[in-house]
């Protein structure tokens, strides 16, 4: 039986989990703030953890955010670690309860240094996914000495990740794991178009950026890029545009690769420069256009057309099979 631990910041962490599911052949119960999606996979469990940064109400009424009630950091050694928040200590003690009282052969953290202090501490094996970026603070080097395995979720000779040197025995570099890995390309549209995948911009220079664009003779999808549009599904959109424009986020790269998308990637102001550090990486290996999170409309319909005259190659992004040897990585701790 597997424990997994879903952050629940946006739906990254949970899309990366149902894409490596399917290769495990233990039972998986998942831990997170996030609702449980509408479907699961058989032998799943999905476990709906209490909030640990609302706001506490006190007997009388008054509200206190929970930064206010003690140094949340512990000096530092930790991310989150809110005094006297009864959210807090709910959640921890649910799955420490659920260790206890199950037999956990492996607990996949993604993410947190908290959980995966505790759960090692309870004894169990530990698999951490490590991220782009700056993870070099006290808090991640703790998280990474405490991992049995650390899954970096992307290919070799791609991300320079300081946080993770001196560890090369635990870490499975496995490449970009998406959603759509292996499912066979649609047709591209005949007409020229440009999908917004993701909310990279805001409204109102997404909507003089489309302005311009139109006025070209480009046709316009969105995809979670604004309020109301969020799909499902976006594999046909990705596979039907002449360019996507996107963030820098690991899912939403990954699945560009695995379309072998051509497309203009945003890097997103994120902790630890994480995204900043992707598209570094992206503009030096030729992998897609990139610009700055502050870049004019006329920029990214500069970038658009450049992009639309490339043919990537993404092969080198590792994609294929990522899903399985990150599932491979994990079973190698099964007690």
């Amino acid at each position: 039986m597997i424990g997994w631990y879903v952050h629940h910041h946006g739906w990254g962490h949970v899309t990366r989990m149902r894409a490596i599911r399917p290769f495990l052949d233990d039972d998986v119960t998942v831990f997170s703030s996030l609702p449980r999606p509408e479907t699961l996979p058989d032998r799943t469990t999905w476990v709906r953890l209490p909030s640990d940064a609302d706001p506490i109400v006190a007997a009388d009424g008054s509200s206190r955010e929970a930064s206010a009630l003690g140094d949340v950091t512990v000096g530092g050694a930790l991310h989150w670690a809110p005094v006297g928040h009864p959210g807090h200590r709910a959640r921890l003690a649910t799955m420490a309860t659920w260790i206890a009282e199950n037999p956990v052969t492996a607990f996949v953290v993604d993410v947190s240094v908290e959980v995966t202090t505790l759960v090692r501490l309870l004894g169990v094996p530990t698999v951490v996914f490590a991220q782009p970026g700056e993870r070099t603070d006290p808090p991640h080097r703790l998280g990474y000495d405490l991992a049995d395995r650390i899954i970096a979720p992307w290919a070799a000779d791609t991300i320079d990740a300081t946080g993770l040197r001196g560890r090369d025995d635990r870490v499975r570099q496995v490449g970009a794991i998406s959603r759509y890995g292996g499912r066979p390309r649609t047709a591209e549209s005949a007409e020229r178009r440009v999908l917004f995948l993701s909310r990279t911009l805001d409204e109102n220079r997404l909507q003089r950026t489309i302005a311009l664009l139109e006025a070209e003779g480009w046709t316009i999808d969105t995809a979670g890029a604004r309020d109301g549009d969020r799909v499902d599904d976006v594999w046909p959109l990705i596979c039907a545009a002449t360019v996507v424009v996107s963030a820098a986020g690991q899912n939403g790269v990954a699945d560009l690769a695995a379309a072998n998308a051509r497309a203009v990637v945003i890097g997103q102001d994120r902790p630890f420069g994480e995204q900043e550090h992707t598209v570094r990486v992206l503009a030096a290996h030729g992998y897609a256009q990139t610009a700055p999170e502050d870049a004019s409309p006329e920029a990214i319909v500069a970038a658009v057309r450049r992009a639309a005259e490339t043919s990537p190659e993404w092969a080198g992004w590792g994609v294929a099979g990522a899903a399985a040897r990150a599932a491979a990585a994990i079973e190698e701790v099964v007690a």
